[in-house]
């Protein structure tokens, strides 16, 4: 299977993305981890994208376009992928669209999880990461069973600047101005499954378990999606 989550930050692609990636068995390939572990070991790659995630502003598509290609030339992806924070422009798009042709590995689905802006910032504004695991909380939806220590490891947890409020609505901003037109994009490739996000999560994973599945269902007998 291969799938895209698309959303605005805050609206559980991350966490969708890991469930489904266990559920299809398939790899779970986040852009924005795969940033965030360059930066924590500040590589190159860390350093020049660290200047861009941490004010909210999306790392140029020529870099993010390297890093995706590479990841999808690894054995695992033979089993598809569920990608997560990519593509966030339509070059990026484009670019994956020429990557699997050339891979003769159409997509399966685009999935498009909604949910309302108030409720995405105080999601992630409230949201706190591991120093050590990276593992993720939030204070009113998943809080720590003590207070700023990871449950798994005992590591410290931290509020990443890219969640911090100010930041929050700029990344939103961006979100809505480059990443929303996707969904036109893709919408006119019939790969669209609209999900409602405001929902609990299980209930969310299996809305979009249903909707992959019927979508490739209908791709293998020649329907419309």
């Amino acid at each position: 299977m291969r799938i895209i989550l698309m959303g605005p930050p805050g609206a559980g692609k991350g966490t969708q993305a890991r469930v489904l990636a266990e559920r299809l068995e398939a790899p779970h390939i986040s852009t924005g981890e795969i940033f965030r572990q360059a930066i924590r070991e500040q590589t190159e790659l860390g350093i020049v994208a660290g200047s861009y995630m941490t004010n909210g502003a999306l790392v140029p598509d020529d870099i993010t376009i390297g890093i995706v290609k590479n990841r999808l030339a690894n054995p695992d992806c033979e089993a598809g992928f569920v990608f997560d924070g990519f593509p966030r422009t339509e070059e990026q798009a484009k670019a994956l669209d020429r990557i699997l042709s050339e891979r003769k590995e159409p997509l399966d689905s685009v999935v498009s999880i909604s949910i309302d802006n108030e409720t995405l910032i105080r999601r992630l504004s409230g949201r706190r990461t591991c120093s050590r695991c990276a593992a993720s909380y939030n204070l009113s939806l998943n809080p720590p069973a003590q207070e700023d220590v990871c449950d798994l490891c005992g590591g410290s947890l931290f509020q990443r600047d890219d969640d911090k409020e100010e930041t929050v609505r700029s990344r939103l901003e961006i979100y809505s101005k480059f990443t929303e037109p996707l969904l036109h994009f893709y919408q006119n490739k019939g790969l669209i499954a609209d999900i409602d996000g405001n929902r609990d999560k299980d209930v969310v994973t299996e809305a979009i378990l249903a909707a992959v599945h019927r979508a490739r269902a209908n791709a293998a007998a020649g329907r419309p999606r």
